[in-house]
């Protein structure tokens, strides 16, 4: 809710700060691609974002995990927006599910330096960091919703019975493993992926006539 003085009264920000928020959150990510966790610092972000010093950053974040956080953050919800809105217009459990992989790696056409961000996030978590327990919480409920849909196909009888954790398990598994190695291998047919990925999963979850 906007207030009078244009402040975001959830919270507690103006607009400016939160554009800076996003500002800085944009520039890390870059960073973050570029040069991998470890080696980002507030001053190469700063000079990303085009700030004149490190201290606009700290006026917005408690320090290089609290950043981290928003940056993970940030990359799940595009990521999830992205897959989401090209699946919306799918017609049927089954097409749903081969466009599933596709979305996914497209992300690496259309958010390369968000997937290359990630991963570096992921491959230098400590256990603990408020990253990663920001990340944990998030794979929960996207697996909640995965599983539930899950169920939902079994109930409408395009899928055969079994372990909705289990296959949801699989299926991400499976979109992890695939989008890790298209970004590592030059050359990497991404429609050859998708289409072997597609036929996999729907031959495992297609119920038998």
């Amino acid at each position: 809710m906007q207030a009078k003085d244009g402040s975001d009264k959830q919270s507690g920000r103006t607009f400016t700060e939160a554009g800076r928020r996003v500002q800085i959150v944009e520039a890390a990510i870059e960073v973050v691609a570029e040069h991998g966790l470890p080696n980002t610092s507030f001053a190469k972000i700063a000079q990303v974002a085009g700030l004149s010093s490190t201290g606009m950053i700290s006026y917005h974040f408690r320090g290089k995990n609290d950043l981290i956080r928003a940056v993970a953050d940030e990359i799940v919800r595009v990521n999830t927006e992205f897959v989401v809105a090209k699946l919306e217009h799918e017609a049927g459990y089954t097409a749903t599910l081969r466009a599933y992989f596709a979305a996914n790696l497209a992300l690496l056409d259309e958010y390369p330096k968000h997937q290359r961000a990630l991963a570096s996030i992921i491959a230098n978590a400590r256990p603990g960091d408020p990253q990663v327990v920001s990340l944990i919480e998030q794979v929960a409920e996207i697996a909640r919703g995965q599983e539930d849909w899950l169920r939902k196909g079994q109930r409408a009888g395009a899928f055969r019975a079994f372990d909705p954790a289990i296959m949801a398990l699989a299926i991400r598994s499976a979109r992890d493993a695939a989008v890790a190695r298209a970004g590592d291998e030059p050359g990497f047919d991404t429609a050859a992926c998708t289409r072997e990925l597609a036929d996999l999963f729907e031959r495992a979850t297609r119920k038998e006539s």
